[in-house]
């Protein structure tokens, strides 16, 4: 684990750092978090969060979706922007970081920065722990005051994940970097209506810059879009990989899966914005 002084206690804000075996995480008031056998650690404990967390069964879906590289090209357009705007970036924090994917990708041309990686999804946490070794990879609500100092990383990742501006502002060092990353109205345009998935506002791109604003400047706008050829189990994983998975019914799933072509040609469909904080 990195020794850069990047995590507080959630509880009386003092520094938190790891044991000489990074199996748990304690400060000088003597508050404690001992790592998860997987590696990862809850510092959401006693409070919790109301929020849903992404469960095994969507965790699942996802890795298998997300190994099989479809979202490969947007990967790498997100680490090929993120380097170009912050090549010496120290610390990134990935903000709904999920299994890791995106984070992973981002890190290849950052050599020896510090990562941390916040999801309320123990599941997806497990996944991310395993992945990047070298990662701190925290339960936590990204609507809650961060677990982090101030101005204590250089780059802020959010990909698909909620968003909260004051507090990435707060942990950025001046003149560091927010890369969000939304679907497209697009994305996924040939199963989405199908498959009950939830809509993609138009406007989407533009509320994001918009709720950004006091605090970041946006440097740069890129879309990704591409055709991806997806079999029936794919189709499948990218609908029960997301917030759809909890509103769909199984039945009408398998109905529209049955009423496809294997495999079919699908959109993917992104915005990246990258902003720099002021």
């Amino acid at each position: 684990m990195p020794s850069l002084p990047l995590l507080v206690c959630p509880v009386c804000g003092s520094s938190l750092e790891p044991d000489s075996g990074n199996r748990s995480l304690s400060c000088a008031a003597g508050h404690r978090y001992d790592a998860a056998k997987q590696g990862y650690f809850n510092l959401l404990t006693g409070g919790g969060t109301k929020f849903q967390a992404d469960t095994a069964a969507m965790v699942q879906a996802r890795t298998d979706f997300l190994a099989a590289g479809h979202y490969q090209p947007m990967a790498a357009e997100l680490a090929r922007l993120v380097s170009a705007a912050a090549p010496r970036a120290g610390a990134v924090l990935d903000a709904g970081a999920g299994t890791g994917y995106y984070l992973g990708e981002v890190l290849r041309p950052l050599p020896g920065a510090a990562a941390v990686a916040l999801d309320i999804s123990k599941y997806a946490l497990r996944r991310a722990a395993r992945a990047l070794p070298g990662t701190y990879a925290l339960v936590w609500d990204v609507w809650r005051r961060l677990p982090l100092r101030d101005a204590s990383v250089d780059v802020v990742l959010n990909v698909f994940a909620p968003r909260n501006p004051p507090e990435f502002r707060r942990v950025l060092a001046p003149g560091g970097i927010l890369a969000v990353v939304t679907p497209r109205p697009e994305h996924l345009q040939e199963i989405r209506a199908g498959a009950a998935m939830l809509g993609i506002a138009a406007e989407k791109e533009e509320r994001v810059s918009a709720s950004l604003s006091p605090g970041f400047s946006r440097l740069d706008t890129a879309q990704c879009t591409y055709c991806m050829q997806l079999g029936k189990a794919d189709v499948r994983n990218v609908v029960l990989m997301g917030p759809s998975a909890r509103h769909l019914e199984p039945a009408a799933l398998e109905r529209t899966l049955a009423d496809l072509p294997d495999p079919v040609e699908v959109t993917a469909s992104f915005t990246l914005q990258i902003f720099r904080a002021d």
